[in-house]
């Protein structure tokens, strides 16, 4: 008896320890484990045990216990029963991490949204197979590559991919999906959507004149901005993070980031309450709080809440086919242009095919050329690491890539890799708990095999 009481003094003691050391983390721990369940519940219809078992088995969320209320659509989450927190899902605005002001029974506006495109052959619609008829590619080698993505070594770390789709010539030639995961399944893009978001300010720019180097005073009305160094930032600062506002992007402790996302009602004003730090276009800092900023500038250019949750589909996503994707809210219905957009492999792919067209598709210019080789052009303070919400290779970070490859990038690996030199588009998804700098070895690799099993023509005519 001794010995038992003994060991339960000791857990019990081990567990005052976790909960006094991870106390002030809850609110976040919480937050993001009911966020995390559901969205995957409601958007991918996985099974929640699946979805506790992968998605939120990662340090510290894995202490949540979380239960889900598929009637009322609440899902409900805490660490040993303190600080419990509630997400409501919502129809055409995803879930939303609530509080306690927060009405679940309120009215939601739907976006706008269009299926025409459903039924059509890829790429503006999803019907497609595996074109197996490009004399350049090595359709072997491409398949061994492909396969390799999915190879775990337990030495290194697990990369936990879960999709894998190579876009060639406007056709699907490769394309692999965990067990558990298809073709339908959405997967989150993280900070991808920092990219579909601007995208969608190039959008706007093309069809509203929208000029990315007025004062972001001009467009919004920024409490305190015009009486300091604020009133000249632009939306080209923005874009290219070098405002010089003012952020912590540590999603490992309580920071600007983990608050924004957890605990904030109004995510576009996270950023625009911060002060500056550095003069304008002098330094890079990367920061999910200044594409929320982006979002709440974008809402700010329309008269009503319904038609700023429109544009986005009607305008871009819609028109691209990407009728699997949703692009979702906070609790003041903004989207969260940092952080939280959903779709397929294929229809993310789409989004990779629009800029591989110079911003044309299906007959019309979506963008501005000059669009798209503004995104891609490096920012001289990032070391011409980081373009306008994309990441790029002018610096060969990644040295098996070409230098003129642009990418979205989101956290646990999700990537878009666009390859104008190749005619390339190539879509990964997955789970791989590192840091970019860490997943570039596996990230190189990946692009290096792919690239050498596709050749080129030009190889073929010489061989």
């Amino acid at each position: 008896m001794k010995l038992t009481k003994i060991i339960f003094l000791i857990l019990l003691l081990v567990v005052a320890i976790v909960i006094y050391k991870q106390y002030p983390k809850l609110n976040i721990i919480a937050g993001y484990a009911a966020k995390n369940m559901s969205s995957n519940a409601f958007l991918t219809q996985r099974p929640i045990d699946s979805i506790n078992t992968y998605d939120n088995a990662v340090p510290s969320i894995k202490l949540a216990k979380t239960s889900v209320d598929r009637n009322n659509r609440i899902t409900s989450s805490s660490v040993f029963g303190l600080l419990e927190r509630k997400v409501h899902f919502r129809e055409g605005q995803g879930a939303v991490v609530i509080d306690d002001d927060y009405d679940t029974n309120q009215k939601t506006l739907l976006p706008k949204r269009s299926q025409q495109f459903l039924t059509e052959a890829f790429p503006l619609g999803n019907q497609a197979s595996l074109y197996k008829d490009l004399k350049h590619v090595d359709y072997d080698a491409l398949n061994k590559a492909v396969e390799k993505g999915f190879l775990e070594n337990e030495a290194t770390f697990k990369k936990n991919t879960r999709a894998l789709l190579v876009i060639h010539k406007d056709q699907i030639i490769a394309e692999k999906y965990a067990p558990g995961f298809s073709k339908d399944t959405r997967f989150l893009g993280w900070s991808m959507a920092k990219s579909l978001l601007a995208t969608i300010i190039g959008v706007l720019e093309k069809q509203q004149g929208f000029d990315i180097y007025k004062p972001i005073v001009d467009y919004m009305d920024l409490e305190g901005w015009k009486q300091d160094e604020r009133a000249s930032i632009t939306m080209h600062h923005l874009l290219k993070m070098v405002s010089g506002l003012k952020w912590e992007e540590d999603y490992t402790k309580i920071s600007d980031v983990t608050r924004m996302l957890f605990l904030e009602k109004d995510m576009t004003q996270s950023q625009a309450s911060k002060t500056s730090e550095f003069a304008p276009g002098t330094h890079f800092n990367y920061s999910s709080g200044t594409s929320n900023l982006i979002s709440g500038i974008l809402r700010a250019q329309f008269k009503t809440h319904q038609e700023y949750l429109d544009f986005p589909y009607t305008e871009l996503i819609d028109k691209i086919g990407m009728h699997s994707m949703v692009f979702e809210t906070d609790m003041t219905g903004n989207y969260v242009g940092s952080s939280y957009a959903w779709a397929t492999a294929r229809d993310w792919g789409k989004l990779g095919l629009l800029y591989l067209k110079k911003g044309a598709w299906n007959g019309e210019q979506l963008l501005n050329e000059s669009w798209v080789d503004y995104t891609q052009t490096p920012t001289k303070a990032s070391a011409d690491e980081y373009g306008a919400q994309f990441w790029t290779n002018t610096a060969g970070y990644l040295p098996d890539a070409p230098r003129d490859m642009y990418y979205a990038d989101g956290y646990h690996g999700q990537r878009i890799f666009i390859i104008p030199s190749r005619d390339i588009v190539i879509v990964r998804t997955g789970l791989t708990q590192r840091n970019q700098e860490e997943s570039y070895p596996l990230m190189n690799e990946l692009l290096k095999e792919v690239l050498e099993a596709v050749g080129t023509e030009n190889t073929l005519e010489n061989s």
